[in-house]
């Protein structure tokens, strides 16, 4: 007897929430459950392993992408989609290599699409939306020189394109608050920008990060 399917909805918009149950519930015998926390879903993971999860990272109480990855590597047999707000390409690329069974749709997204994306998963297949495929072909863009930075600026660019907070980099370092605050300083100044994301790009482009390794 084929088992009855099993559902996990991981977004804490009460709206969203309720579209996708209206539109899990045209589906045959789907059993839907709701998760208000990644506890909460680790739990239902362990009684449900192979459970299709709908989540919004965006919305859910994730500490970093790696957690989400380990979660979804502990239950092996699950299919996740991730339906969100259009999300910024760095990340998304990021979750896709890492991952590329991942299926993504965004709210922006019309109701064909996203009853689409679910019907796909449900069945065992993968769906990546327009906006996701574009930003896969896109790729990372050729590598650069990063000249205006000193050895010490390079491998603190390094950390914090991995995602690390000043904190952690002075923890790992060995290193002040204070030194490893400076060095962030001086990176936004001389590569003249002004966001997380714009400076993880940099990265990518001079060579100094490399997104697989984070993951193996």
């Amino acid at each position: 007897m084929k088992p009855i399917p099993h559902y996990i909805i991981a977004d804490n918009q009460d709206i969203t929430r309720m579209g996708v149950i209206a539109l899990l519930k045209e589906l045959p015998a789907a059993v839907i459950q709701e998760a208000s926390g990644y506890r909460e879903l680790l739990e239902l993971l362990r009684l449900h392993p192979c459970s299709v999860v709908v989540i919004d990272y965006s919305l859910f109480d994730f500490h970093s992408l790696p957690q989400l990855l380990n979660i979804k590597s502990g239950a092996a047999g699950s299919s996740w989609l991730l339906l969100t707000d259009e999300p910024e390409e760095q990340f998304l690329r990021r979750l896709l290599l890492a991952d590329s069974t991942i299926s993504v749709v965004t709210k922006q997204d019309s109701l064909d699409e996203i009853r689409q994306a679910l019907q796909l998963v449900s069945a065992g297949s993968t769906y990546r939306c327009a906006y996701a495929e574009s930003v896969m072909k896109e790729g990372v863009p050729a590598k650069r020189v990063a000249d205006p930075l000193t050895p010490s600026e390079k491998n603190i660019l390094r950390e914090i394109a991995l995602g690390k907070t000043t904190k952690e980099i002075a923890i790992e370092k060995n290193l002040s608050f204070h030194t490893v605050n400076a060095h962030r300083r001086n990176i936004y100044r001389k590569l003249g920008v002004n966001s997380l994301s714009e400076v993880t790009h940099y990265a990518l482009q001079a060579g100094l990060a490399d997104l697989m390794e984070y993951y193996i």
